[in-house]
């Protein structure tokens, strides 16, 4: 007999529990109470410990102070002329909204402390919401849910949510789920379709790193056409209508009129805007044909626009069909971009870190193959092999370079959780079952990043090291620079700096940011491949004879040398070139023409100041 007031009762929970928004709000509110208590009471910085971060900071401080929206020239960084940056304004834009906002009753620095801890937290609805609406949609209340605690920890687990953290990955983190979720949708809604396309064009205006992912998209949109010809026309002409005029509103909000014609491959430019309208336009007019052709019909209009596109990609943008960095100097190559670990392929990876590899591969590879399994069964057969397809290009590019990782890792929460929901609901029918309780709990640890890295940390290391957290090192979010472990760049370091008549400073590359951030100073080099010429310039100098060195200190401008002996670089250009300029100041044999400023010291910075040529 049920309790007194029960059936109501339920009856009055049951949809508050069903709700996408109520629940998205608990798992955000307290996702970010446990970031706030965890995160920072250990911070010693109110940006985030990546570079990129920091090099957001300056140029929303740039826009603040009136640089023009369509300048992107950082003016501070590298040789005379500057360097042009690839950010997107458009995600400037909030941060120094929210910043200008706490600015009317807070102090600058306060103010922009509480918008750096903010920024990333206002982001975490924007990712549980079509997580969470796409898990309901496919598998109900249960799935939802499912969905939404995997979400939780895959927030709080990813250093791009903290506290602090500024660089645009979370926003492109943020509009993939989008994408994803809107694609799944069973209804095949006008609606989502749309969003689905203006995910894709705000995602390549904010960062070329997501352009494989929106090509799977359209691929996957054109191929629903040709299988499902009419049915399918409403939301084919909406992708392709909205994508066309979304990428053209952000092309022309972004891009200054003298740069129209210009091809770049790691922004938003006239190359991805002509292969983005183009297959948009392509896409809306087939699917507006009055009357649909037979599936042969739009087999061949498919390839056709296809060849079109490959087409157009070759006579417009042939560069961006290989590697975006496939132009840097060999140098950078070697002494740069190899040690940057979010750059690492897979097998690099591996040896450099075989104990937290899992967490970067073993979830996606876990989900394609469920994907697989689970449309060969019949089993929502065209959901799991659009799924299959967003992870699987997501985890291809994790191959080739780590930083897909966390594209993969996140999207592999929508298979796994509508596994874990059918599981659950099996294991919940037979509780007597042991196997299948196994198998429900096996499943829920196994979608688990970190999991993974905990345990292949136990395999390699030893129990003991298993439960040190820092050995973890954020599973799917490596260092953007390969080595910020170095321990110049102290607020003494930057206070002495400071001091000093403002000039150019020759640095490692590593250091160049936070320099910017705290002094007026312009850097020669910072860990951006648009940076180029100041990079090559800094290598240089470290590795030549003092004499050589002198020629490119004075060719460069540099006025001040920032010498940090523990820093990763350094010391690879010290082991490369005993006898080079910078394997004489860990000497402390001091070229006449420099000048050393202050005390010298074990550890952080020892500043030199250029002496004038003949002084």
């Amino acid at each position: 007999m049920d309790r007194p007031g029960g059936i109501v009762a339920d009856r009055l929970a049951a949809p508050l529990f069903s709700r996408l928004w109520p629940s998205v709000a608990v798992y955000w509110l307290v996702t970010a109470a446990i970031s706030l208590l965890i995160f920072l009471p250990r911070s010693t910085d109110y940006i985030g410990r990546d570079n990129d971060d920091v090099m957001r900071l300056v140029e929303v401080r740039d826009l603040l102070a009136g640089q023009n929206w369509f300048d992107l020239m950082q003016y501070r960084l590298g040789l005379a002329e500057g360097t042009l940056m690839h950010w997107s304004r458009l995600v400037d834009l909030p941060i120094a909204g929210l910043i200008k906002l706490f600015s009317l009753f807070l102090e600058p620095l306060q103010a922009e402390a509480v918008a750096a801890t903010l920024w990333p937290f206002l982001l975490m609805p924007f990712l549980l919401f079509p997580l969470g609406l796409a898990c309901r949609r496919l598998g109900g209340a249960s799935a939802m849910h499912v969905g939404l605690g995997l979400g939780a920890i895959f927030i709080f687990t990813c250093v791009r949510f903290s506290p602090g953290a500024l660089d645009h990955h979370n926003v492109q983190l943020v509009l993939s789920m989008w994408i994803a979720a809107m694609l799944v949708d069973p209804q095949k809604r006008v609606s989502s379709y749309g969003a689905a396309a203006f995910a894709c064009a705000l995602a390549i205006a904010v960062g070329a790193e997501t352009v494989p992912l929106v090509a799977i998209a359209c691929v996957i949109v054109a191929l629903q056409w040709l299988w499902h010809g009419e049915a399918f026309a409403r939301p084919a002409r909406a992708f392709g209508l909205s994508l066309t005029l979304s990428i053209s509103a952000f092309f022309f909000l972004t891009v200054p009129p003298r740069s129209y014609g210009m091809v770049t491959c790691d922004n938003l430019s006239f190359g991805f805007y002509t292969l983005s309208a183009l297959g948009g336009t392509a896409l809306f007019l087939v699917a507006s044909l009055p009357r649909t052709p037979p599936r042969a019909g739009r087999l061949m209009l498919v390839a056709i626009t296809g060849c079109l596109i490959l087409l157009a990609a070759v006579l417009v943008a042939p560069a961006c069909l290989g590697d975006p960095l496939g132009s840097l100097d060999p140098m950078l190559v070697e002494l740069w971009l190899k040690a940057v670990s979010e750059a690492r392929p897979f097998l690099t990876e591996m040896a450099a870190e075989p104990g937290v590899a899992g967490g970067f591969y073993a979830v996606g590879f876990f989900a394609i193959v469920i994907c697989l399994c689970r449309s060969l069964r019949g089993e929502a057969v065209e959901i799991h092999i659009i799924l299959a397809a967003l992870v699987g290009v997501s985890w291809g590019v994790a191959l080739v370079q780590v930083r897909g990782a966390f594209f993969a890792n996140m999207l592999s929460i929508l298979p796994l959780s509508l596994l874990i929901a059918d599981l659950r609901q099996r294991a919940a029918a037979r509780p007597k079952h042991i196997g299948l309780a196994l198998g429900y709990i096996g499943t829920v640890l196994a979608s688990v990043p970190i999991i993974w890295a905990f345990g292949g940390v136990i395999v390699i290391n030893g129990w003991r090291d298993g439960f040190d957290v820092s050995a973890l090192s954020q599973p799917g979010e490596p260092d953007a620079s390969g080595a910020e472990t170095g321990e110049c760049g102290s607020a003494a370091d930057m206070a002495s700096l400071n001091k000093l008549d403002t000039g150019v400073v020759a640095a490692p590359s590593n250091s160049g940011a936070d320099i910017l951030r705290w002094t007026p100073h312009r850097v020669l080099s910072a860990p951006y491949h648009r940076n180029q010429k100041g990079m090559l310039t800094e290598l240089h100098i470290g590795l030549a004879q003092p004499a050589e060195a002198e020629a490119f200190l004075r060719g460069a401008g540099v006025t001040i040398v920032a010498f940090c002996e523990t820093d990763p670089q350094t010391r690879s250009l010290i082991r490369l070139k005993a006898d080079g300029f910078y394997a004489g100041l860990a000497r402390g044999a001091v070229p006449g023409y420099l000048q050393p400023v202050g005390e010298i010291r074990n550890g952080g910075f020892q500043f030199y100041r250029v002496l004038p040529a003949g002084g």
